[in-house]
């Protein structure tokens, strides 16, 4: 399959990311530019800007773009040394710093590593030329004027080099596409995706809130949010144990030492959280469960009659995330893995990731997220990053590569894609609007029983050491949330929703028969809600339809009489009077089995 950076897409959205720069310079000669990259479904360029950019201003460049476009200029390739690059870029402070970079090597023209020979070029259409190595059609001519669009009309600011100490840009997003009408399709997508956008829906269904006195990305759960959160956690830790999973509980806090042994704190220090001294000694806030539950491990001598041992814990973990890199639920600085580590000998190493593989599509196929792909992730030919002998990888990336053959996965094989310490499978999933979204993920390691010498007693009597297997199946529990509230636009099966059931009585005089069904359906453990406030009836089935909630029952003097309540769904569809029994049996049946339909 063509790789996206090798597609004419790619050339046509690269090359139309120039086209806005120089829109944007001929609206505002005195703008300063810094990077213009294509990105999956469009382009974005930065700018350091005179002014913040108005709906009139971005409408004003889209045009002066299609008008560039339609004049057919050629993009002309050159290679420049750095002192002639900075000559022509004498006015533009980030691409000098961009050249400096370039000429140190080791990096490209956005800054980032790169480890392919650095040569120094630059690209010109028209009147505008922009440092760059491509690549790019041969003319405007190639892109279609019809088929482009300015996709955010509110421009996002965006810190330069990632670095929230440094300068904040106005960031442009733009997409092109080869027809109008793969355009208009993308630009409908965006516009369900908003509509979708789990930060709204999730102030909309009253599931969460952020307070900036608590912090950024720290989320504060509200109750129907801390119940969403509770059926999700009760569902795997129910399924876990019934396949041989031991609960653990481990604290929220380290010594140092213990992630300096586990390799953790060395490799990822700039994602941790600054350590504290606590009488003499430097602590550090969790960032990974795995340590903890080796030490665990090691608390007694196992023998191999022990193994397997499945240990799983909803441990909450604290990532340094930077401002500009927060998103809602799906990249936060406090979140909760679904962590489990696997201890196993060299013969069990098989079966249990194979087990682990049925469990996620196990939850899969319940939460009805059918459109999925593997990831094999090995390390880099090159890489420095990582822990352990080669014999060691080549052992895990051998066991994992075979256990997803015997299962029938369909996979690619993905070089940087390993943790540190191990090889490892991933699962992708895609959502309801085809975007795709990396939850699961298996790994094997050989490495951190080594550094920790772990061991068990063998059949032979020998000391051996295991091996671990991690997973997590949800990954972060706030970000699953974030996908799940995405791919139902938060209409959840009614097993999931944190409200099941709203009662809805036509007038004062049926509120008492309503309380008495609300009793009787929460003596059964169904979720109920009673609206008994002033208004009128359309407008109560209004507010529980926006709510999400799968089931309104309506009683007025007629259903009363009958002991029957009027049955609407959340989707508008009227199911007409039952007896509450009949309602019970139905709605039983929907949720023990997960439905995720409503009938």
């Amino acid at each position: 399959m063509e790789r996206y950076e090798e597609s004419q897409l790619y050339r046509i959205r690269h090359s139309t990311a120039h086209v806005m720069a120089q829109a944007v310079l001929e609206k505002f000669p005195s703008a300063k530019i810094a990077i213009g990259p294509p990105i999956e479904d469009g382009f974005y360029y930065d700018f350091d800007l005179p002014r913040p950019l108005t709906e009139e201003d971005l409408a004003e460049i889209e045009q002066r773009m299609r008008v560039i476009i339609r004049e057919g200029h050629p993009f002309a390739r050159r290679e420049v040394s750095a002192d002639e690059a900075r000559d022509l870029f004498q006015d533009q402070p980030y691409k000098i710093e961009l050249i400096d970079g370039l000429e140190a090597g080791g990096v490209d023209e956005y800054g980032e590593k790169t480890d392919e020979a650095v040569v120094i070029s630059t690209y010109k259409q028209d009147t505008f030329e922009d440092l760059c190595r491509g690549p790019h059609v041969a003319d405007t001519s190639e892109i279609n004027p019809d088929a482009v669009s300015i996709t955010f009309k509110a421009p996002a600011g965006a810190y330069w080099r990632g670095d929230e100490n440094r300068e904040m840009l106005t960031r442009i997003y733009g997409t092109a596409w080869q027809t109008p009408d793969q355009l208009a399709e993308y630009l409908e997508l965006l516009e369900e995706a908003k509509r979708r956008d789990h930060r709204k829906l999730g102030q909309d269904l009253d599931l969460f809130t952020f307070s900036q006195e608590v912090g950024k990305g720290l989320p504060l759960w509200k109750p129907k949010g801390a119940i969403l959160r509770d059926l999700l956690e009760r569902f795997l830790r129910d399924e876990q144990l019934g396949r041989g999973y031991e609960p653990v509980i481990t604290p929220h806090i380290a010594r140092v030492a213990l992630y300096e042994t586990s390799g953790h704190y060395p490799y990822y220090s700039d994602s941790q959280y600054s350590p504290f001294e606590v009488e003499g000694d430097l602590f550090m806030l969790k960032p990974m469960n795995c340590p903890h539950h080796v030490h665990i491990y090691k608390s007694e001598l196992h023998s191999y009659r022990d193994l397997p041992l499945r240990w799983a814990e909803f441990g909450t973990v604290y990532r340094y995330e930077k401002s500009g890199e927060l998103h809602g639920l799906t990249r936060v600085r406090g979140f909760t893995q679904d962590d489990a580590h696997l201890f196993v000998t060299p013969e069990q190493l098989e079966e249990e990731f194979l087990g682990v593989v049925d469990l996620i599509e196990f939850i899969y196929n319940s939460l009805g997220l059918t459109d999925y792909r593997a990831r094999v992730g090995i390390r880099d030919a090159e890489g420095d990053k990582y822990v352990g002998d080669d014999k060691g990888w080549a052992l895990a990336t051998e066991a994992i590569i075979a256990a997803a053959d015997k299962r029938g996965l369909t996979y690619t094989v993905e070089e940087g894609e390993a943790a540190f310490y191990g090889p490892k499978l991933d699962f992708i999933i895609r959502d309801a609007l085809k975007r795709e979204w990396q939850i699961s993920t298996v790994q094997v390691d050989y490495n951190l029983p080594q550094r920790f010498e772990l061991e068990y007693v063998g059949e032979d009597n020998e000391r051996h050491q295991p091996i671990m297997i991690h997973r997590a199946l949800y990954g972060s529990l706030e970000r699953f949330v974030a996908v799940l509230i995405e791919h139902y636009a938060g209409a959840f099966p009614a097993w999931l929703s944190p409200v099941q059931v709203r009662l809805i009585p036509i007038a004062d005089r049926h509120v008492d028969y309503m309380n008495g069904v609300a009793t009787k359906l929460r003596a059964l453990g169904f979720r109920v809600e009673l609206d008994a406030s002033q208004g009128r009836m359309g407008g109560k089935i209004r507010e529980a339809t926006m709510q999400k909630i799968p089931w309104m029952l309506i009683a007025g003097d007629r259903d009363v009489e009958a002991g029957a309540v009027s049955v609407r769904l959340r989707s508008g569809e009227d199911l007409g009077a039952m007896p509450v029994a009949n309602f019970i049996d139905y709605a039983r049946q929907i949720v023990d089995s997960k439905s995720l339909e409503l009938q």
